[in-house]
């Protein structure tokens, strides 16, 4: 029986327990002296359904490359933000360049409450109940940041106690 060395190797898909979304994928062509260059930018949101979130860009040739590239920096660039039960611990705004996205709690039983690419990062960082608006821009990667960084700045009582020396008693006086 003779065997086939040519053959790319199978890629194995790795159960890391992780939720992958795909945000959007782009056609980019760049004009060089002998015609135009098309590649694929890709950007993916991950998280573990517990409270970490990560989100990257990655570039290639080919689509599932340019995704694979993403995934494997959005593992690498994987940060935690404060969820409390099934929903978020305040209310939130998170900015980034021109976009903003409202964040509020919402009672159990509500779902999530959100457009596109922040329903996604919901989904992924593992936050069931909320509400959300979009102010700005409609640009998928700029939400998705902004949403981010709103995660990023949540903080429980818990921690703001332990930041200003008080009880909890003290801070929800």
């Amino acid at each position: 029986m003779a065997r086939d060395n040519n053959r790319a190797p199978k890629k194995v898909e790795e159960n890391d327990g992780l939720i992958k979304k795909l945000i959007s994928v782009n056609r980019v062509t760049k004009v060089v002296k002998g015609g135009k260059n098309m590649r694929f930018a890709a950007f993916v949101v991950v998280g573990d359904g517990a409270g970490k979130i990560g989100y990257a860009l990655g570039k290639s040739t080919e689509v599932p490359e340019a995704i694979d590239k993403a995934t494997a920096r959005a593992k690498k660039n994987m940060t935690a933000c404060s969820i409390l039960g099934t929903s978020i611990p305040h209310e939130v705004l998170g900015q980034f360049g021109r976009g903003s996205v409202l964040m509020m709690p919402a009672s159990e039983g509500t779902g999530v409450i959100a457009g596109g690419p922040v329903r996604s990062v919901m989904e992924a960082v593992g936050i069931k109940d909320i509400r959300t608006k979009s102010h700005g821009t409609n640009n998928p990667i700029n939400c998705v940041k902004a949403a981010v960084e709103g995660l990023r700045s949540l903080r429980t009582a818990e921690q703001v106690a332990a930041i200003r020396g008080k009880t909890v008693e003290e801070i929800n006086g």
